[in-house]
Order: C-alpha cells, then sequence, then structure tokens
C-alpha cells in the first residue's frame, strides 16, 4: 500500500445519531441552495438595471430624433399644404388629411389630425329632447321596442362622457325616418352642439409594395 493512499474508515453511529446527521446535511444542504437562489436573483437585478441603462438612452436618441424629423418633415410640407388648398381651390378648414407621392407613385406620406368627439352644454337638451320622445312611445311591438333599444344604444356617450359623431349620423337618419319634428329637432340640437377637438397631429409613410400595394415604413417601437 503507497503511503499517499488515503484510509478510509467507517464511523459507526447509533440510529439516532444518523438522524441527527442526516438532518444537518439536509439543513445545509437548503441553506446552500437557498443562498445560491438569492445570488442568481441579485445577478438577474444586476442583469435587468445594466440593460435597463443601457438601452434607454438609446431609444432616448431615437425618440428625439423622431419627433425632431416629424417637426421638420411636417414643416417641409406647410407651405405645400397651402399651395394645395389654393391650386385645388379646397376650402383650408374642412381638409384634415393630406396625402402627398412622387411621380413615380413608389413612395407617398400622409399627414392628419386624430380628432375627439367634443360637444357644448346645450348637447344636453338636445339629448334630453330624444330621451322623451322614446319615453313616449307606447307599444309592446317588437318594431317599437327595437328603435327604442336601438336609439338608446345610439345616445350611449364613450369613455370621455362624449356622444360618438358615427352615432349620431345614425340618429340622424332614424329621426327622418320616423318624421317626427320633436325628434328630429332633439338630434338637431345634438349636431349644433358639436365641437370637435384636434388631439394630435400624425404622419404616415409608406412604400409599393412587390404586389403593387403600399405597405407602411415602421415609425413605432411596436411596429419593427
Amino acid at each position: 500500500m503507497k503511503k499517499n493512499d488515503e484510509k478510509k474508515e467507517s464511523v459507526k453511529m447509533t440510529a439516532e445519531e444518523k438522524e441527527l446527521f442526516d438532518a444537518f446535511k439536509e439543513a445545509r444542504a437548503k441553506k446552500a441552495a437557498q443562498e445560491k437562489a438569492k445570488a442568481n436573483r441579485e445577478l438577474y437585478r444586476d442583469m435587468v438595471n445594466d440593460e435597463v441603462l443601457r438601452s434607454v438612452p438609446l431609444i432616448l436618441e431615437v425618440s428625439t430624433n423622431l419627433v425632431d424629423t416629424k417637426r421638420k418633415v411636417r414643416g417641409n410640407f406647410d407651405s405645400i399644404i397651402e399651395m394645395k388648398s389654393d391650386v385645388m381651390k379646397l376650402t383650408r378648414d374642412n381638409q384634415q388629411t393630406h396625402t402627398f407621392t412622387d411621380r413615380e407613385s413608389k413612395y407617398r406620406l400622409i399627414f392628419g389630425e386624430y380628432m375627439l368627439d367634443s360637444y357644448d352644454d346645450t348637447v344636453e337638451s338636445g339629448v334630453r329632447i330624444v330621451q322623451e320622445y322614446i319615453t313616449s312611445l307606447a307599444g309592446d311591438d317588437s318594431k317599437t321596442r327595437n328603435l327604442v333599444g336601438m336609439v338608446l344604444k345610439l345616445l350611449a356617450k364613450d369613455s370621455l362622457g362624449n356622444l360618438k359623431a358615427s352615432r349620431v349620423l345614425q340618429l340622424r337618419k332614424l329621426a327622418d325616418e320616423s318624421g317626427d319634428e320633436r325628434f328630429v329637432e332633439g338630434v338637431r340640437i345634438i349636431e349644433e352642439s358639436y365641437r370637435p377637438t384636434q388631439s394630435k397631429t400624425f404622419i404616415r409613410a409608406e412604400e409599393r409594395a412587390i404586389n403593387g400595394g403600399w405597405k407602411s415604413i415602421p415609425l413605432g417601437m411596436t411596429e419593427a
């Protein structure tokens, strides 16, 4: 036997001692696993922190460049939009969207404004008149019930507390079909109270696709 050979010695333990030893080993292994899991969580937090700090400045730079480019491009087209109104004999206030295409029809830009439906306080008088008309309808026939349900649905307001302009158009159609002057008057008051407000402007850039249609040039983080 070589001198360097290790000698293995067996230790005799009672059942109680073995149980205590096994519990000790299990507790030590559990603690080691907990410490490793904690270290992994800290490593994860460090990686997240580092990548966020590296990524956000890049995004801020892109965002700033995009805003600046949008303003520059829109500014470059302001005089063209003015000229378009004159050349095409258009009323400037009535057109909210403008589309421009190059001569070869390879690219096009669309400028527009998002509008929010809004009304002045007289809208409530119109709504009340329409509601009174609906309430005055008598009868249990399905035609009357359907009309009442339809009108009440069209009078429902959106999350901002406003009527949808598209629904007011449907109300106008129902009022005209009914021939009731009071109903027509209520809808007319609603229409006259309409005061749309501009939400924000937008620019869409598109290029001609292989199939001949138009495809958007990605400008947002969700479009890439």
